[in-house]
C-alpha cells in the first residue's frame, strides 16, 4: 500500500503540466497555432477550446440560450476543438471536464490576439474574457495580445511573440506547479511590435488608454479593420455578396473609424500601454474587472528574479 502510494505521488509531481488554449481571432488564427506549437516543443500536455470563427471584441459575452457545438480538429500535438461560442463559453466548456474527457487544465492561455489589449481596451477584449473566465473558475490564466501595427507587422511577428513569452509561460508553469502562483488574480500581456528587439518583461498596472472612434456613414457592409486576414494571410474572408452589397432603401449602415483626440493625456508611469509603447512586454495582474495593485510589489520581484536568466 504505501509502495502504491509512493507511486502515485511521484506520478502526479512527474506528469506533464496541462496547458488549455483558447481565443477570439478562431482555432485557425495564426497566433494560436504559433502558441501551440511553443506549447507542444516545450513537452506541455496542450489542449484547444476555441471559437470556430472571430469573436474580436466580444467582451465577456456568453452563450445561453442555446447548446454549443463542438468539433474536433487537427492541430499537431494538441488536443483540439472548435467552439460555436465566445471566448468565455470556450474557456468554460475547456475548464469544466465534460470535453477533455475529466482532464482540467494547470493553466489556461488565452492568445495569441492580433491588436494589444491594454487599458480600458481590456473591458472590449474576448481574449482577455477567455483568461478571465478561467480565472473565475479557479485555473491560473494568461491572456497574451500583440500590437498588431498594419503598416508594420506580419505574421511572423505572431510567431516571434509566441517564442519571447515561453520565459514567462514557463515560469508562471513553474508557480503553478509549486502553488505559489497569486490566487486572487490573472495576467495580461501585451507584446510591443517590435517584438524581434523588445527591451525585456514588465510589471505594469493597468491604465486608461483607449483608442477612440467616432463613426461615419457607409454604403458598403465590408470589415473596417486590418487584421492578419486582410494583411498577410493567402485565404481572405471577403465576405458573401450579400455582405458586400449596396444597402437597402429603407437601411443606413454606420462604420466605426479613427476619432481626432485633441490633448490627449500623458499616460502615467508603469502602466500598460506607456512600457509597450517604450519597447517592454507587459504583465499587468488583473483581478476580475481592474488591475489588482495589492501585487504589484510582489510581482516585480518575481520577474526580476524569475526571468533575469532568461533574458
Amino acid at each position: 500500500m504505501a509502495n502504491e502510494m509512493e507511486w502515485k505521488a511521484t506520478s502526479a509531481a512527474d506528469r506533464r503540466p496541462v496547458v488549455l488554449v483558447t481565443n477570439d481571432d478562431g482555432i485557425d488564427a495564426p497566433g494560436l497555432r504559433f502558441l501551440v506549437a511553443q506549447l507542444v516543443g516545450a513537452r506541455y500536455t496542450v489542449l484547444v477550446s476555441a471559437p470556430d470563427k472571430d469573436y474580436s471584441a466580444v467582451s465577456h459575452g456568453i452563450t445561453w440560450r442555446h447548446a454549443l457545438r463542438a468539433k474536433r480538429v487537427e492541430i499537431e500535438g494538441a488536443t483540439a476543438f472548435a467552439i460555436s461560442g465566445t471566448p468565455a463559453d470556450c474557456a468554460s466548456l475547456g475548464v469544466s471536464g465534460e470535453l477533455f474527457d475529466g482532464l482540467i487544465p494547470d493553466l489556461v492561455i488565452s492568445g495569441i490576439n492580433v491588436g494589444h489589449n491594454s487599458g480600458y481596451h481590456i473591458v472590449y477584449s474576448g481574449t482577455v474574457a477567455g483568461a478571465r473566465e478561467a480565472f473565475f473558475n479557479g485555473v491560473p490564466s494568461l491572456a497574451i495580445s500583440y500590437n498588431w501595427v498594419g503598416s508594420k507587422s506580419t505574421v511572423d511577428d505572431l510567431k516571434l511573440a509566441a517564442e519571447a513569452c515561453m520565459p514567462l509561460i514557463n515560469a508562471v508553469v513553474y508557480e503553478v506547479k509549486n502553488k505559489s502562483f497569486p490566487e486572487g488574480c490573472f495576467f495580461n500581456v501585451d507584446v510591443p511590435t517590435d517584438v524581434s528587439h523588445f527591451k525585456g518583461f514588465k510589471i505594469t498596472k493597468q491604465g486608461k488608454f483607449l483608442m477612440r472612434v467616432g463613426w461615419e456613414q457607409t454604403t458598403v457592409d465590408m470589415p473596417t479593420l486590418e487584421s492578419y486576414q486582410t494583411a498577410n494571410i493567402s485565404t481572405v474572408n471577403t465576405g458573401s455578396s450579400e455582405d458586400s452589397g449596396s444597402v437597402a432603401e429603407n437601411q443606413l449602415l454606420f462604420k466605426r473609424v479613427p476619432a481626432r483626440v485633441k490633448n490627449e493625456e500623458v499616460e502615467e508611469e508603469e502602466t500598460d500601454h506607456r512600457a509597450l509603447m517604450d519597447g517592454y512586454i507587459t504583465v499587468t495582474p488583473i483581478g476580475g474587472l481592474s488591475c489588482n495593485v495589492e501585487y504589484l510589489p510582489e510581482l516585480k520581484t518575481w520577474l526580476e528574479h524569475r526571468l533575469a536568466s532568461s533574458l
